[in-house]
């Protein structure tokens, strides 16, 4: 899996409905896709961008995001993935 394929994968999560962003860095769905999407860009013209790195970090937004909204389990396996791609 590369690391496109993954960050494809985590935005799938991300737009669930019901997720709850109280407890993240966002106040909803648009405002993430807005940080994250940008991110997107820029791995794909070939940057990595410090930033990706502290979504995914313990207790950073992805995680406080993926925790209140039910899909914890899955996050701890994208945040895994993302370190040995990152």
């Amino acid at each position: 899996m590369s690391l496109l394929e993954l960050l494809a994968e985590t935005r799938r999560f991300m737009v669930l409905p019901g997720n709850d962003f109280a407890w993240s860095t966002w106040d909803d769905v648009d405002e993430a896709l807005a940080e994250f999407d940008g991110l997107v860009r820029e791995v794909e013209r070939g940057g990595r961008p410090r930033m990706l790195r502290v979504l995914f970090l313990a207790t950073g937004p992805l995680q406080e995001l993926a925790l209140s909204s039910g899909w914890g389990e899955e996050y701890l396996g994208l945040a895994d993935r993302f370190d040995e791609l990152f």
